[in-house]
């Protein structure tokens, strides 16, 4: 038995079909055109605000299962969560009644700072506690559980005793958070560090995982060496659509969302891509 799609507080539940990521360039085209595709997924800070923004979002609630993904909670903060946006979260899950919430396995916030960046953990034991102890938090707070997505890296910390890929399964396991299996994180992390892409996805708990991203990456020079970085600016690639394939015949059908944020191109195109990843899913066993 798969992650619920849906909490206690949920809105009508996501599908395991391909969604899009519905960034603010889209709002007048998908408000006018209400195209064919199965869910969406929003960046919950742009909402937290209020106005026009979140109206719009009650509306498309109408026609479409939503999701929030979250890139501010920092779940990997030491000194515990922001209480102030934790609840203006839980103002706007409250509000448009999503599918799925979700957040980053990373940290961005301190006492008095807050960095746009979602910067890695060193993977200890000491790490897991804390992140446990504020997804609960977050669980509790919200009602409901949390998925947690996997980060991708550019670096690792000498000092890291656990695997990031058993430290998703652990904090999924002490917490009943589901997981969030971005497949463009695994690959872009995979290169960057030598490790066996597949043997992530091996690793990870199937019944946990209750959303799959798929996006673009670059590739740079960085002293003569080459590094993967998740840009989210182009189509995924071949080989994360191979790696995708693979993630289905492990999980069977997940709800997967296309993401482009970056050098955002015309709807039509995250559409073309939806179906994409809607053939894959068709072909795919039946949801686990």
């Amino acid at each position: 038995m798969g992650f619920k799609h849906s909490g206690p507080r949920g809105g009508a539940a996501i599908p395991a079909q391909a969604g899009i990521g519905l960034r603010h360039v889209h709002h007048e085209d998908v408000a006018a055109q209400r195209p064919a595709v199965a869910w969406l997924e929003v960046h919950t800070e742009n909402f937290m605000g209020g106005g026009a923004a979140i109206a719009l979002l009650e509306q498309l609630r109408r026609d479409y299962p939503l999701s929030l993904h979250g890139v501010g909670l920092s779940l990997g903060s030491a000194t515990g969560l922001d209480h102030a946006h934790l609840r203006r979260l839980a103002q706007v899950a409250a509000r448009v009644a999503p599918g799925l919430v979700s957040e980053h396995l990373s940290w961005s916030a301190a006492p008095g700072v807050f960095l746009p960046e979602l910067l890695p953990l060193p993977l200890t034991e000491e790490a897991l506690a804390v992140v446990c102890a504020n997804v609960q938090l977050a669980q509790d707070v919200l009602a409901r559980p949390l998925l947690l997505e996997n980060p991708s890296t550019c670096l690792q910390y000498h000092h890291s005793t656990i695997p990031e890929w058993e430290f998703m399964a652990a904090v999924a396991a002490r917490t009943g958070c589901g997981i969030l299996c971005d497949v463009n994180n695994i690959y872009v992390s995979a290169q960057n560090h030598g490790w066996d892409a597949r043997g992530y996805l091996d690793a990870l708990p199937a019944a946990a995982v209750g959303e799959i991203h798929l996006a673009g990456h670059s590739v740079r020079d960085a002293g003569g060496q080459q590094l993967h970085v998740d840009d989210h600016g182009s189509a995924p690639p071949p080989a994360v659509w191979e790696l995708y394939r693979y993630a289905l015949q492990r999980f069977g059908r997940v709800p997967t969302l296309i993401e482009w944020d970056n050098d955002v191109p015309p709807l039509a195109v995250l559409l073309a891509q939806a179906r994409i990843a809607g053939r894959m899913l068709e072909a795919a066993d039946a949801p686990r």
